[in-house]
């Protein structure tokens, strides 16, 4: 009987803290970017799905996926062929992986700026959608750095591709955005 209360007792408390609101960190994420996100960004707007997609089919923005391509694994042979895992994208958008990361290495950070001032032509008003996937801190560092960069117009898609995919929207393949090596 003691077990069962307990049982019940700790999945009464599991729900109360899945259900807590997540707290917007000060700085940036910085470890366990798969984990539940806060539900604002200061500074920047945050879109629901149909929001998001209204902003697509009005081709009023441009869009931003952050999502980190994965690496060839390590213990891989040389001679193994690798193929990474497809990215089913937001049609229009662009692909700047590993670029919502909490620190960036120079190069990373020159990768970033760039993309974004190629993106907007330069228009630092222009309206930048940053995404990745549910439950991803990649696309919050990202909106929130692009913000420390002087883009006025950050709106931050929470939902990324899994909200869009959801609803039924279309989705493309997408290659990345030619990016440094990991050494540079």
């Amino acid at each position: 009987m003691m077990s069962l209360r307990l049982t019940s007792l700790l999945a009464g408390l599991a729900v109360l803290v899945a259900a807590a609101p997540v707290t917007e960190p000060t700085g940036y994420r910085m470890e366990d970017y798969r984990a539940p996100t806060s539900q604002t960004l200061s500074g920047a707007r945050v879109v629901t799905t149909s929001e998001a997609h209204a902003l697509w089919a009005e081709h009023r923005a441009a869009f931003i996926d952050v999502l980190p391509q994965p690496p060839r694994p390590p213990d891989l042979p040389p001679s193994t062929l690798w193929r990474p895992r497809p990215r089913l994208d937001i049609p229009g958008s662009i692909w700047l992986p590993d670029t919502g990361y909490g620190a960036l290495a120079p190069a990373m950070e020159t990768y970033f700026a760039q993309n974004l001032n190629t993106t907007s032509a330069g228009d630092r008003a222009r309206i930048l959608v940053f995404y990745c996937l549910q439950n991803c801190w990649m696309s919050w560092n990202a909106a929130k750095r692009a913000m420390t960069l002087g883009y006025s117009n950050v709106i931050w898609y929470p939902d990324g591709t899994d909200g869009w995919a959801a609803q039924g929207f279309p989705l493309e393949l997408r290659a990345p955005e030619p990016r440094p090596s990991a050494t540079e």
